[in-house]
């Protein structure tokens, strides 16, 4: 069972991660009230949703997770970088996604506006079985969700991305049964080391 089909991860991008995606194409964005905080980039980035958001996980991160003991992962502490050559061409964002210096992964990214979500594509290298999946964003919290059918079941998993700031995401894996209780499989955080 392939439990990540929606992202590589060593991902947060998982997973994808790391890094936000963010920007307004072209829209323009409301100063915050003088009463209220300042936005984060995330949240400023996802006032007006568009493939832009996408270009804030560009960049190196310095990973740190903790996995559980759970019905599909296993107790262990995983400490990982991540990279993401990212570009746009068009409606599309593009990202090279490398763990610990070795190409893992090709992400392709696509806005679908009567959706309010993203199309995720992933190509592995090597030639492997391609996968897609969803993204949604909403404020600072990027989710990217997948179910598997099993012979007897429907297991839904995610992995939420929270953009705490634009060079720090704290992520956890979950999976669920009915989508209203879920168990964390993994948590951690992503620290933007570099634009690059």
């Amino acid at each position: 069972m392939d439990l990540r089909s929606g992202l590589v991860r060593a991902i947060a991008l998982v997973a994808f991660l790391p890094g936000c995606w963010w920007g307004a194409a072209g829209a323009q964005q409301a100063a915050p009230a003088a009463s209220q905080p300042a936005a984060t980039g995330a949240q400023q980035a996802t006032a007006t949703l568009g493939i832009d958001p996408i270009m804030a996980y560009a960049g190196v991160w310095k990973i740190e997770t903790d996995h559980y003991d759970t019905e599909f992962s296993k107790m262990s502490h995983e400490s990982s970088t991540l990279k993401n050559v990212c570009w746009k061409s068009g409606g599309y964002v593009v990202c090279n996604q490398m763990v610990n210096g070795e190409s893992k992964v090709l992400l392709i990214f696509t806005y679908v506006e009567k959706q309010s979500s993203y199309s995720t594509y992933q190509v592995p290298q090597g030639g492997g079985e391609p996968g897609s999946g969803k993204l949604f964003i909403e404020g600072n919290t990027f989710e990217f969700p997948w179910r598997v059918t099993g012979p007897d079941r429907i297991t839904y998993f995610r992995v939420v991305n929270v953009f705490a700031n634009p060079n720090l995401i704290e992520y956890r894996e979950e999976y669920s049964a009915d989508k209203e209780h879920w168990t964390i499989m993994a948590k951690g955080t992503e620290k933007k080391i570099s634009a690059e």
